[in-house]
């Protein structure tokens, strides 16, 4: 019997090794053969080591060459942040600091020698949304919320998770560009509604935006305000991308689209080519819809705003936007091509105080509300758009963070490892809905939470109280510049 086994085993050895070697061979061949990759023509099955190398490179740098401040487009240090205020477990850390103060663009907070003690603080207010210009306007309770990310771009158990975190939380859901679908209904938050370039979720069968399907919406209660999409952080002057392997049947109708095939919005609005013909739509559909509207675009200089505050000063303030969503060129949680992601668009840091002193110039900062988004996915830098003066952030991949993402960098790929970016069963399994919503909840109380108790330390009573002057910025040789000082606030125009 031992000799049999001897046998079988001398044999299966050797089939083994005969089907290596054929497999060698194979790919030898068809190395050597092939013209397409030198390396492999000049190194065949060795030069695959590289290949292999190169698409592993992102995975062993992230997880054991980078620094803690070194990765991008967010370091470990700072998601490690996040993934601790989603989870509950505070911002606390031991033996100091990694943030460097000397770096160029730090933030530096101003402490008061005598901060706000507890029995004196104050609950941030919330403010409202189209008040005295519309029918239902909107309290907006939270100051950090849930940016635009649509159902396609982010998966049915991502919008699930988000809708309910949202609503335990008191913040609002963006519904992205890509239409409402029940599951940002299911739990019962307040939302913005997207209209993109593609009108999608709001266009007829010829793709124009449709007075029934926005009536439709507005009816839903939970629905509090539309938002014209002009542009995004990361890709301004391209319309969202979403490839077809992701358009499910589902998706597909939702958007009034194809099934299966690549989902390419417009890069711009086909009946909106001016800032007069921008003002006359915001209020069609405010008169139409009776919620406010708002716009969401990022910032390439001063023209824009300077055209959009005159067309208002020649109709009057009722066909102001009642809200504008500035979003800086580092924002993006999606496919976008690398030359609009890298290169195009002001950072939030210099387009948002641009924006708001825009609106004080012309007098509109108190009829519009500004909300600001870029990589503002920490309580600092949310706390800095506050000072520079913004009324709200908010923030997208900060709650994909807080959904689980690890930052793979395969958000167009269908391939997400963790369920958030994926239409893939298997995937999406991992992420579980209950769980993930209360890390949604934990993410954005703890975010609010942190934003007061920096401006308790800056001596405010509470966050809405927040000054440019409250804010240092670094310029290198340790010195700092104060945010008033590089931002001065202008006056009024009369």
């Amino acid at each position: 019997m031992s000799g049999l086994l001897s046998v079988l085993s001398v044999s299966a050895g050797t089939l083994l090794a005969i089907v290596l070697f054929v497999t060698l061979v194979f790919w030898y061949v068809k190395d050597i053969t092939q013209k397409k990759h030198t390396v492999l023509r000049n190194y065949p099955i060795i030069g695959r080591l590289r290949y292999f190398f190169e698409q592993m490179g992102e995975y062993f740098r992230q997880y054991f060459f980078t620094g803690e401040r070194d990765e991008m487009p967010f370091n470990r240090s700072t998601r490690g942040w996040v993934y601790r205020l989603a989870k509950n477990e505070g911002g606390t850390i031991g033996f100091g600091s990694t943030y460097n103060l000397h770096e160029p663009g730090a933030l530096v907070f101003v402490n008061a020698p005598f901060p706000v003690i507890e029995e004196e603080q104050q609950s941030t207010p919330p403010l409202t949304i189209g008040e005295d210009y519309c029918e239902t306007p909107f309290v907006a309770r939270s100051i950090v919320n849930i940016s635009g990310m649509s159902y396609g771009a982010i998966s049915r158990p991502a919008v699930r998770a988000l809708s309910r975190g949202a609503a335990a939380a008191g913040c609002w859901l963006d519904t992205g560009e890509g239409g409402l679908s029940p599951y940002h209904l299911e739990g019962g938050c307040d939302l913005i509604m997207q209209i993109g370039t593609a009108k999608y979720g709001v266009r007829d069968a010829d793709g124009r935006l449709s007075a029934e399907r926005l009536k439709a919406l507005a009816a839903h209660e939970t629905v509090r305000a539309f938002e014209i999409k002009l542009s995004q952080g990361a890709k301004p002057g391209k319309g969202g991308m979403l490839l077809g392997g992701k358009v499910t049947a589902e998706i597909a109708a939702i958007r009034g689209i194809a099934e299966g095939q690549d989902s390419i919005s417009p890069n711009r609005h086909r009946d909106i080519a001016s800032a007069d013909e921008l003002i006359e739509k915001i209020a069609y559909v405010r008169e139409l819809t009776g919620k406010p509207v708002g716009i969401k675009t990022a910032i390439g200089g001063w023209q824009f705003m300077n055209e959009l505050c005159e067309a208002v000063a020649r109709r009057g303030t009722a066909f102001a936007p009642d809200f504008i969503a500035v979003d800086g060129g580092e924002g993006g949680s999606g496919a976008a091509p690398q030359a609009l992601a890298d290169h195009m668009a002001l950072s939030i840091d210099e387009a948002l105080p641009r924006v708001v002193d825009a609106l004080i110039e012309s007098g509109l900062r108190e009829r519009v509300r500004v909300i600001a988004a870029g990589k503002l996915v920490t309580s600092a830098r949310a706390a800095w758009a506050l000072a520079a003066g913004a009324d709200f952030v908010n923030t997208a991949r900060g709650f994909m963070f807080a959904l689980g993402c690890i930052q793979a960098l395969r958000c167009h790929a269908n391939t997400c490892p963790t369920g958030v970016t994926t239409h893939n069963p298997r995937l999406q399994r991992g992420l579980v809905v209950a769980d993930k919503a209360e890390r949604v909840a934990h993410y954005c109380r703890n975010m609010n939470k942190e934003i007061e108790m920096i401006a308790h330390s800056c001596g405010l009573h509470q966050a809405r109280a927040f000054r440019r002057e409250h804010v240092r910025i670094a310029q290198g040789f340790g010195q700092s510049i104060a945010l008033n000082m590089l931002y001065p606030y202008p006056q009024t125009r009369a």
